[in-house]
């Protein structure tokens, strides 16, 4: 992969508040970031927002999904489980050859507390069917609640990284570090199915106990 100040990460669907603000934290540390949306005029508005909360003093830019997925180095999926095949689809041709970090959760509302997963697993295991062998799939950033993104300060919150390879875990790894976050590689996408179905307890918690933004740490390992 390419250094980071020349590197292009792609948020798809990047509109809403997850999608923001990875952009702003990826954005902040020097990556080039494309915000992608079904419509250019509102990625392009994201892409302003995020831009002034750095005082213009970064690459943002907005683009529709396919635009933004053809010129992405490295290509991150932030859309509701609802869109999530159909924007695959779309956008196919456009990741073959590249990863794509998949931050999709399977939520189904109106029960967004209870774990329900898709026939394929996970979303992940999802978008590895879509997409193929062409496409390195890797999955984060399901347990990080955006609330904890849009500001600057240390989040005290863990990320678990699974993938189709170690390498593409790896990568995915280095875009957590950058995100100023802390990353483990928690093994093959197959796991994927626990780190997404995580987010619905998550969920559960913070309703139970008058939360916002529970999150998950890891004990007794280091990861230097």
């Amino acid at each position: 992969m390419t250094d980071q100040l020349l590197m292009t990460i792609a948020v798809l669907g990047g509109t809403g508040k997850e999608g923001k603000g990875l952009a702003y934290r990826w954005a902040k540390a020097g990556y080039k970031v494309i915000i992608g949306s079904r419509a250019a005029e509102k990625a392009q508005a994201a892409a302003a927002e995020v831009s002034e909360m750095l005082d213009r003093k970064a690459s943002v830019e907005g683009l529709d999904n396919l635009s933004a997925a053809q010129k992405a180095d490295i290509a991150v999926l932030t859309v509701p489980y609802a869109a999530h095949k159909d924007t695959l689809l779309g956008l196919k041709d456009a990741l073959q050859g590249k990863i794509l970090v998949d931050v999709t959760v399977p939520l189904v509302p109106p029960k967004v507390t209870k774990v329900q997963m898709p026939p394929a697993g996970s979303a992940a295991q999802e978008a590895v069917e879509i997409l193929g062998e062409g496409v390195q799939v890797v999955d984060a950033f399901q347990n990080i609640s955006f609330e904890h993104l849009m500001h600057g300060e240390e989040v005290p919150c863990d990320v678990l990284v699974t993938g189709t390879s170690k390498a593409a875990r790896e990568e995915a790894l280095k875009l957590v570090e950058a995100a100023g976050l802390t990353g483990w590689d928690a093994g093959p996408i197959e796991n994927s199915v626990v780190v997404e179905g995580l987010t619905s307890i998550l969920i559960y918690i913070n309703k139970q106990y008058g939360a916002t933004h529970a999150g998950i740490k890891m004990t007794g390992v280091s990861n230097l």
